[in-house]
């Protein structure tokens, strides 16, 4: 089986996290083939040139040939690149596993936190695009942490 892993990958952060997490999900699951984009160096080596339709193809190509996705939601905001590969695979109906780690999602049942919500400006929460989770929740799961990740993964191999 492939997976294709969707995550941003341009700051250091992302890539070190990207490379350390798709090296023990390739440890736990060594008969899932995982295509990460950032190991894609005819397209995502910086000192080179791609253009928009290079990188499009490149990644549609592996993304749509994959049994799976491996999309992180966490940020500011959902990378626009992984929306946008979550779309396509919900699309080409390929299951999706969605990792949100932020950590302001905890604390859903403490009464100041949710008394807060009517104050302007002081949302204790994290807020994440209801579209773009609804299309993973539609098609497939969102974890918040590794084992659950490896668990659901888990679930798509059988």
């Amino acid at each position: 089986m492939k997976a294709y892993f969707a995550n941003g990958l341009f700051s250091q952060a992302d890539f070190d996290f990207n490379a350390k997490l798709v090296a023990q999900l390739r440890t736990a699951f060594p008969e899932l083939t995982i295509y990460l984009p950032q190991e894609n160096a005819a397209i995502n080596d910086k000192q080179a040139y791609a253009d928009s339709k290079m990188i499009a193809q490149a990644d549609t190509d592996e993304l749509t040939s994959s049994q799976l996705v491996i999309a992180i939601l966490d940020g500011i905001t959902i990378d626009a690149g992984v929306a946008s590969e979550i779309g396509v695979a919900y699309a080409k109906h390929i299951p999706i596993v969605g990792l949100y780690t932020d950590s302001r999602q905890q604390g859903a049942t403490n009464s100041k936190k949710l008394a807060a919500l009517q104050t302007i400006a002081e949302n204790q929460f994290h807020y994440v695009n209801l579209y773009t989770t609804g299309l993973i929740k539609l098609n497939g799961d969102i974890t918040n942490n590794f084992a659950d990740l490896t668990s659901s993964i888990r679930k798509y191999l059988s």
